[in-house]
């Protein structure tokens, strides 16, 4: 593994949960592989989850961290030939190339435009990190995708699965602003690698991009949709062919557990309560978003750890 931008970069996602499974029941067994190494944390945007769960991923095995919020810094270029006249005041061949003196590996979190869709599926900020960083890059949500939420999600379906080839639903729920598609195209990478009997419900309007879907079963109907479902993956996303609007903010689509029955709760968090899901569902004995936010942690420091062990 030489970065960890997406799923992708996994060549057994089965082995790497496992290992992830392992870490969590002695998370300081490897504790001196990050000696003398720093993980630098880049964030264009705010996170609590991402932020905390990766700097004590890193701290259990050994590392330095260094955390700058780049709102707070110079207005960064990525854009090539760019007449740097207006607000932006670096470069990110300059920025990339700096950052990676001062760090062993870079972790970035940048969200998307939502107003350019072109833009946005370039994923022109993480890829310029990766092409002019000289360190290993990690995705801490970027514009289409949240390899870091996804793992740490495959490795709560491990834990918690009862039947070999589980039912997983994806199902969209009423948001009251845009959201981007970073969650639902990890998820959707994810199910795409493991043995589960896959589906996605939402509106009409709302589907995610085909190349990321591809041949997903997709149910409009919601209550069609769970019926015999272990997991329910909630996750508001806003419409990908209408780029980034909000369609319709229908109320019928929160998840309440007469819908829910007796399957497992999954979200990635934050939530809306009473919005996305009523309280008796987050509540209820069948929520996991407090396990899956735990997982967090072991999902950030196995990549860590393989990452370190590349530099070693």
């Amino acid at each position: 593994m030489q970065h960890y931008t997406s799923l992708n970069d996994i060549q057994d996602l089965s082995a790497i949960i496992e290992k992830a499974i392992q870490l969590k029941k002695n998370p300081f067994q490897y504790n001196d592989i990050g000696k003398n190494k720093t993980l630098i944390m880049l964030f264009f945007n705010a996170s609590l989850r991402t932020r905390l769960s990766t700097e004590r991923a890193a701290k259990n095995l050994g590392m330095e961290v260094s955390v700058l919020n780049i709102s707070n810094a110079w207005n960064m270029e990525f854009e090539d030939g760019t007449v740097m006249n207006l607000n932006t005041s670096e470069h990110i061949k300059e920025a990339a190339e700096v950052v990676s003196q001062y760090g062993d590996i870079i972790a970035v979190r940048a969200f998307p435009t939502l107003t350019d869709k072109a833009k946005d599926t370039s994923e022109l900020i993480i890829n310029s990190f990766k092409k002019y960083a000289t360190v290993p890059i990690v995705n801490m949500e970027s514009a289409t995708d949240h390899p870091l939420q996804a793992l740490a999600d495959g490795i709560t379906l491990e834990e918690q699965k009862s039947e070999k080839k589980p039912k997983v639903v994806l199902s969209w729920a009423p948001h009251p602003k845009a959201l981007p598609h970073s969650v639902a195209n990890g998820f959707v990478h994810l199910m795409n690698k493991m043995d589960v009997n896959f589906v996605i419900t939402h509106p009409s309007g709302y589907e995610l991009d085909p190349n990321i879907t591809k041949n997903a079963q997709v149910v409009y109907n919601q209550e069609e949709a769970f019926k015999d479902a272990d997991f329910v993956y909630t996750k508001n996303w806003s419409s990908f062919s209408d780029y980034g609007k909000v369609l319709q903010s229908d109320a019928d689509w929160m998840i309440t557990q007469k819908k829910l029955g007796k399957a497992k709760f999954m979200h990635c968090l934050p939530i809306r309560r009473n919005v996305v899901a009523e309280d008796a569902v987050l509540d209820g004995n069948n929520s996991l978003v407090i396990e899956q936010a735990n997982n967090r942690t072991y999902a950030a420091q196995v990549v860590l750890k393989e990452l370190l062990t590349q530099l070693k």
